[in-house]
């Protein structure tokens, strides 16, 4: 893999795929773009061609997702999924749990999955907890606290469950219902909360209740 420079807004970043940190350490470079697909981040064509599609790699890779808490590229790549010797730092287009879509079970719950893993990575759907921003239209659900708190919904599944919002206080604020399996939900929009705050800022304050 040969090397690769970019322009960031306060320094020039270089970087080669696998390069070696302190002798033992070899780093890599990942990008989440915004409908979940992880990719190398020097990949020239990223589409679902190009992007990681192993399950079992998948998995081991976003289970051990964390803030880059190093003192290596944090600000270009604020995410880390270490393994082993190997640092693999992340970058994403908005946030690093992309939900993908929704798993109906047959015990009648429902889950949604993420990280393009299917049934393998998946939370729990309480749809009271679903969140739109009004001036993006991008649709948001509660992530681990210590990513940030917020992840992302991919946007041909935020098409689907927007059609189930209602808006009572017009349509330049966040909806407050949500129209699922028959109920109108009212929805907490608790998000609007941390969605300001840095990934750090959210994960300090988990750690401080």
């Amino acid at each position: 893999m040969g090397s690769v420079s970019f322009q960031i807004p306060k320094r020039f970043l270089h970087y080669i795929q696998g390069q070696a940190y302190r002798g033992k350490i070899r780093e890599y470079f990942y990008f989440i773009d915004h409908q979940g697909q992880l990719f190398l981040d020097d990949a020239k064509i990223k589409n679902f061609t190009s992007c990681f599609k192993e399950k079992d790699f998948l998995v081991f890779f976003f289970k051990r997702l964390k803030l880059n808490t190093t003192d290596r590229f944090q600000e270009e790549f604020p995410y880390l999924s270490p393994c082993g010797r190997e640092r693999n730092y992340i970058r994403c287009d908005d946030r690093p749990i992309v939900y993908t879509h929704i798993i109906h079970t047959d015990n009648g719950t429902d889950l949604l999955s993420y990280g393009g893993a299917g049934n393998a990575l998946t939370v729990p759907f309480q749809p009271n907890k679903v969140c739109m921003l009004p001036n993006t239209g991008r649709v948001y659900y509660p992530a681990f606290p210590h990513l940030g708190g917020i992840g992302l919904v991919k946007s041909s599944l935020a098409i689907e469950l927007s059609k189930h919002f209602e808006f009572n206080n017009g349509e330049s604020n966040p909806p407050t219902h949500f129209h699922w399996k028959d109920k109108n939900i009212q929805l907490t929009n608790e998000l609007m909360n941390i969605m300001n705050k840095s990934p750090h800022e959210v994960a300090e304050l988990e750690e401080e209740t």
